[in-house]
Order: C-alpha cells, then structure tokens, then sequence
C-alpha cells in the first residue's frame, strides 16, 4: 500500500452487499498443522506438502441484512480507493467470545495489513460489547491462515477430526483463540 492509498473500513450497509463475495479469492494450501494435547497443552507442528495446491471457499448466500445495524453481529468491509479489498463477518457467541465467521483479504493484497487492520475493528467491536476474546476456526491443511492467526496472538485451543468428515481432504478442524487482557 502506497502513502497515497487510502484504506477505508466500513460496516455492511445495503449499498455494499453486492461487494461481499469479491474478496473470495483463491489460496494456496502449501501446509498442515498437526496438533498434540500433552499435559492439557496444545502444541503443533508444521508439515510442508510436497505439492502445492490453489483451494477457495464457495461464495457465501446469507441473508446480509441481518448483519446490518446489529448488535450480536456485524460484517466489516475494507476498501482501498473504492474497490474492496477485504471482509471480515463476526457474531457474539454464547460463551462471551467474539467468533469470527469469516475473514478474506483479495490475493493481491495479502501480506499488506489488510487482515491485521480487518483483525484490529473485530476486537474493538467485541470489546465494546464486553467480551472476552475472539475465536475461529481454520481447516489443518491452511497453513498460511494459521500462521497469520498465531502472528496475531491466537493460541490453538483445541481441535475436532469429525467436523469435516465430508471432506476427505481435511482430516482436523482447528480451534484458535485470542484472549483480551
């Protein structure tokens, strides 16, 4: 991002739903975390795959309206001189933590803050309505995602080999969590 850029976060209005999805860009899965409980501690190593391979999500179909103006959720869009960049969609769980739902910066624009600064409103909306931290899960073989989250002060605090049973690409969901202060 150069000085000139200027970067802008804004909270989902219905002019802006039609911008949701664009930040559904593909990454690389280079990657897998492979977590071990030992003593109730969670630890992990990283596996490099041989192979890499480009994976996305599927476009989200929610109903956005329910993410504006409202107080247990929110959706927050980044953009950069009009276009945008990122996303990130929260709601208040039940345990008092702000749960992540979804967070996307657009390929070109990984690795320039995006994430971090998209991060940043998360927490001071959750600290707003008095939570205790935030939390969110990645699939193991995303790599990339993990090591962001763990840069951002989320901890692994569990892990679950049946959620995604479906899918015979992914063998373990992963818990992370970051605690406010």
């Amino acid at each position: 991002m150069g000085s000139e850029d200027k970067l802008i976060i804004s909270p989902l209005n219905t002019d802006l739903i039609e911008d949701i999805n664009l930040t559904n860009d593909y990454f690389t899965l280079y990657g897998r975390v492979v977590p071990r409980l030992q003593a109730g501690k969670w630890s992990y190593e990283e596996v490099l795959f041989d192979n890499t391979r480009q994976t996305r999500f599927p476009d989200d179909k929610l109903d956005w309206s329910h993410y504006i103006n409202q107080e247990d959720k929110a959706l927050f869009l980044a953009y950069m001189n009009d276009t945008c960049i990122g996303q990130i969609r929260i709601i208040k769980d039940w345990n008092r933590f702000c749960y992540i739902e979804n967070i996307a910066t657009k390929k070109e624009y990984r690795g320039s803050g995006v994430g971090t600064l998209l991060l940043y409103k998360a927490e001071e909306w959750a600290k707003q309505r008095n939570l205790i931290g935030m939390s969110l899960e990645t699939q193991d073989d995303n790599l990339g995602a993990c090591r962001f989250y763990v840069k951002q002060g989320f901890i692994l605090g569990g892990v679950d080999t049946l959620k995604q049973s479906y899918n015979p690409d992914i063998e373990t969901t992963l818990y992370w969590y970051k605690l406010f202060k």
